[in-house]
């Protein structure tokens, strides 16, 4: 017994304590479609994703257009060590050891610029090397190249430079074309949230009203009952109505919840805030034509980009393998050095200082390895081509399809519009007959459905609506509405 008080009084003091923290306020939220696509744009984790891509694009082509500038280069060894045993030729041709102990010190400062034209690189260089003897006299030595030009040019090979002047731009235009498509379809998604919500409303409002309706002829059932008026039967039919009016409206109540749980995460909103989501009040009344919508597409769409730069690294590919068949390479450098004990002395009395050399490799027997890699190279195109084609006939497909039934969908939401107001009426004048007796519950049940169903329906076809207009605005990046294209500043964004 002692327990049991014990437990009572522990529960009560849990109770009054939860009774006592405060309760989070909730704030009721109207939105519209309009204001959900603004928040879904600029707070989404979505639109940080398509951000970061683009971010991520805008970087790789600045690097790609660094190398195209010339670069400044510092190397230097500070220092170097060196205390070992070296082999050394002797004036009757035997070799010895020789011990060598020495510090030594270099740097160089070159100026690099890659050559658009061929492919090779031009420097500008440089440089001062030390050498201390620690051993022996303990001599020191200075070396300088005041000034050095030096080119290094591969012949026959593949000019990646100018491959990567063909590639780099039309992968960023891609990137930038795929994030605007990327901003229309996270439009796409807070539209299908939206019309979950505003269905699941819709479906709250409808189950309340049924309940009421329900609760009310039941009522006056029971009285026609009493009065003889009408069976059994459909009393307890009307009776099992109010039943399933219960149970309808707390399972809409929880898909209520459940998607305006999702909308707001999505919309990265607050748990506190309760969302009433307004039934957009007008449309973008526009009629496409499919030539002008598939020349828009052609030319914005990132699809277009994405073609243009899969043939060009597929001949990119060829063009490697065929430059691996052989390898010659030209390195000429001309310039002045010096020499002397003491540092200024170096700069003195400089001399020439030229190199040249070519180098080549050849292969002789390979087994027809390269010759292979190329036939892989170009297998490689051809597959690349006829994917290509096949993926633009499916696009163009695929936009066909889709502006035949945007343009039949406005059509489909004035029917559902008409019908919606047709079976509302309906109903309400089922109700009264049935008040008067003169319809049975199967009728009345039966206008109950097609008006329910009929509300769905219109919801549902304007959601379409909205979907299939941002779908198209996101394959064409074009705004039918104000027959104008869109686009952004990607220097401000990226800089955000």
């Amino acid at each position: 017994m002692k327990k049991q008080v014990i437990s009572l009084f522990a529960a009560l003091s849990l109770t009054l304590a939860a009774g006592a923290q405060p309760q989070e306020k909730v704030n009721q939220r109207a939105i519209t479609l309009d204001e959900a696509i603004v928040l879904a744009r600029t707070q989404s984790v979505d639109a940080a994703v398509a951000l970061n891509e683009l971010k991520t694009a805008y970087w790789e082509y600045r690097t790609f257009r660094a190398d195209l500038l010339p670069e400044m280069n510092f190397a230097a060894t500070m220092p170097s060590y060196n205390k070992k045993y070296n082999s050394y030729q002797m004036d009757d041709g035997s070799y010895t050891f020789v011990r060598n102990n020495y510090m030594g010190m270099n740097g160089e400062v070159s100026i690099d610029q890659n050559i658009w034209l061929t492919g090779g690189t031009l420097s500008l260089n440089t440089s001062l090397d030390f050498l201390k003897q620690l051993d022996g006299d303990k001599t020191k030595r200075f070396m300088s190249v005041p000034v050095a030009l030096t080119l290094n040019q591969p012949i026959f090979g593949v000019n990646n430079i100018k491959w990567n002047r063909r590639i780099e731009p039309v992968r960023y235009s891609e990137a930038k074309a795929a994030f605007l498509s990327a901003t229309e379809e996270v439009t796409m998604t807070a539209i299908n949230y939206f019309f979950n919500l505003l269905l699941a409303k819709e479906n709250v409002g409808i189950a309340r009203q049924n309940l009421k309706n329900a609760e009310k002829l039941y009522e006056v059932a029971k009285a026609k009952r009493n009065m003889g008026q009408i069976s059994e039967n459909d009393l307890l039919q009307l009776e099992l109505n109010v039943l399933t009016a219960r149970s309808t409206l707390t399972d809409n109540e929880s898909s209520l919840k459940s998607n305006m749980f999702k909308l707001r995460s999505f919309l990265a909103l607050g748990e506190n805030e309760e969302l009433e989501p307004i039934v957009p009040g007008t449309i973008p009344s526009v009629l496409l034509n499919y030539p002008e919508v598939l020349d828009k597409a052609l030319a914005n769409n990132s699809f277009a980009h994405n073609i243009r730069r899969r043939q060009l690294e597929a001949d990119y590919e060829v063009a490697k393998a065929k430059g691996n068949l052989r390898q010659i390479t030209l390195f000429a450098q001309v310039g002045f050095t010096g020499t002397d004990n003491e540092f200024k002395s170096a700069y003195d009395h400089l001399k020439d200082n030229q190199v040249v050399e070519v180098g080549f490799k050849i292969p002789i027997l390979d087994w027809g390895k390269r010759r292979g890699q190329v036939k892989i190279a170009q297998s490689n195109r051809e597959v690349t081509e006829s994917k290509l084609r096949q993926e633009t006939m499916n696009f163009n497909q695929n936009l066909f399809i889709l502006v035949e039934q945007f343009n039949n969908q406005l059509a489909q939401l004035n029917i559902a519009d008409t019908a919606d107001k047709i079976a509302q009426k309906r109903y309400n004048t089922n109700v009264e007959t049935f008040m008067i007796g003169q319809i049975s519950t199967l009728d009345l049940n039966d206008s109950q459905t097609k008006k329910d169903e009929a509300r769905q329906k219109h919801i549902n076809e304007l959601f379409y609506y909205w979907y299939y207009y941002y779908q198209l605005r996101s394959l064409t990046l074009w705004d039918f509405s104000t027959n104008d294209g869109i686009d952004a500043d990607f220097e401000k964004i990226i800089k955000q």
